[in-house]
């Protein structure tokens, strides 16, 4: 679409929301909004007390009570809540409510031990619309707007979440999930949707089979992508933006709090997403003591369901790394720095700490490397070592590999201080996600 074809919908991405557009509750002051949050506080406390065998054992052992709330800040007086948490009180025993009020379940693909198991009464569902829609309107897409939805649809919340909110919101959903991706890209072109939703990493798989067909992806109708489901970085907006034509912004949320919907990037900043705080309330804690972090500072992400009834959650520890900083195109809400690690995902590499990330934005500054790339951890002798595969870009001339290589390991050595092999493989060679992304395998011998 060119610039003198564009419609009103196209000339009104990246510019702010007409204030009426937006839900009463994004446009109040924070004084009203802490005043909120700390009603809705004390009363999931109390429903997670009374209800939920885990919280009144935990809740108990720690010394308080819910009646011990008073203020926002007494929050850190609670115990935290972890996956492992919800893995032993599987499949059922987090639930708040009667099986009989529970409208719907989903669930972790259960790969690395139990799956953890969510639920959802009707206002539960209503509730995720709703932030799902706030979400998609944050991120420019607007009533009547097409949504091509390549989320993958079932137990993962990203699918149904984002599905729902479009419906909410008044978009046109066109349900395609993850998968058969030549069907993804003929969809686009017959369909037209203006938005697409789905992982960054499949995403780059996408543009790369409209490239394969002889197609410009930026000819297309895409004009919004909401990416989420793992971490990206601000190079990957770049690669994304620039391959395809579109805004790149982020979503974050995840199953064991509602799914996506937590927090949103708007469109008009791309500066960090909004958390939802009249329905989640953010901590940064500190990943090893669990001491609550000034905002600010970075640790790991911890959030409190203000509102859900099916299945609250106390301080629950994403293993997220992230930042909390002022509010900008919704001033009362905090912003999340962008995830670019989650402490599960962090390398020990001969005792320095390494995230896929660091790596990716190496790869993706330098010329003739396209962004996908593979990272193994092996034993050679008694060293543990990284290898890095990364594939050549298909107009990368074969002769100027190994100084792509070269620059690949310098970067990671300069910035994060250790030292890995990289591996510039031919084009297409490096397995493709149709779904969330595992970029790391661990062969060390094990003793």
């Amino acid at each position: 679409m060119t610039t003198t074809e564009q419609t009103p919908a196209a000339r009104r991405v990246g510019e702010a929301p007409d204030p009426a557009l937006l839900d009463p509750v994004e446009r109040i002051g924070v004084d009203e909004l802490r005043a909120l949050q700390l009603e809705r506080l004390r009363w999931s406390l109390r429903h997670a007390y009374e209800n939920v065998p885990h919280y009144r054992r935990a809740f108990d052992a720690a010394g308080v009570h819910p009646d011990d709330c008073r203020e926002l800040a007494d929050l850190a007086r609670f115990p935290t809540t972890s996956k492992g948490d919800l893995r032993e009180n599987y499949p059922f025993g987090m639930f708040a409510v009667p099986q009989d009020r529970v409208r719907r379940v989903h669930a972790s693909s259960g790969t690395t031990g139990t799956p953890t198991v969510v639920g959802y009464t009707e206002r539960d569902l209503d509730t995720w619309a709703s932030v799902m829609a706030r979400s998609i309107r944050a991120a420019g897409g607007r009533p009547g707007d097409r949504l091509h939805n390549a989320y993958g649809y079932g137990l993962f919340t990203g699918g149904l979440g984002a599905h729902y909110g479009a419906e909410r919101l008044g978009c046109t959903v066109i349900p395609v999930s993850g998968g058969m991706t030549p069907r993804q890209v003929q969809l686009i072109r017959d369909f037209e949707p203006r938005i697409i939703m789905v992982t960054p990493s499949y995403m780059l798989t996408v543009l790369d089979e409209f490239e394969k067909q002889g197609l410009d992806p930026r000819a297309s109708s895409l004009e919004i992508g909401i990416f989420g489901a793992e971490p990206w970085t601000e190079e990957m907006r770049r690669e994304m933006e620039e391959r395809a034509g579109i805004h790149a912004v982020d979503v974050y949320g995840l199953s064991e709090v509602i799914g996506p919907g937590v927090a949103q990037e708007c469109v008009e900043t791309k500066d960090g997403l909004h958390v939802w705080e009249d329905h989640f309330y953010p901590e940064v804690i500190d990943p090893i003591t669990g001491e609550v972090l000034p905002d600010g500072e970075e640790g790991e992400l911890a959030l409190t369901s203000l509102t859900k009834a099916a299945m609250p959650v106390v301080r629950y520890r994403t293993r997220d790394l992230t930042r909390l900083l002022p509010g900008s195109a919704r001033p009362a809400f905090r912003r999340m720095r962008k995830i670019t690690g989650r402490t599960d995902d962090m390398i020990i590499l001969r005792g320095v700490n390494l995230f896929p990330t660091q790596i990716e934005e190496i790869v993706l500054r330098t010329p003739g490397l396209s962004p996908h790339f593979a990272l193994e951890l092996v034993t050679r002798g008694r060293m543990d070592h990284l290898v890095c595969r990364v594939e050549a870009r298909p107009d990368s001339p074969a002769d100027g590999r190994a100084a792509a290589a070269a620059v690949v390991a310098q970067g990671v050595k300069d910035t994060v201080g250790t030292s890995i092999e990289v591996l510039v493989v031919d084009p297409e060679t490096l397995p493709r996600s149709v779904g969330k992304l595992q970029r790391f395998a661990d062969h060390r011998e094990r003793a």
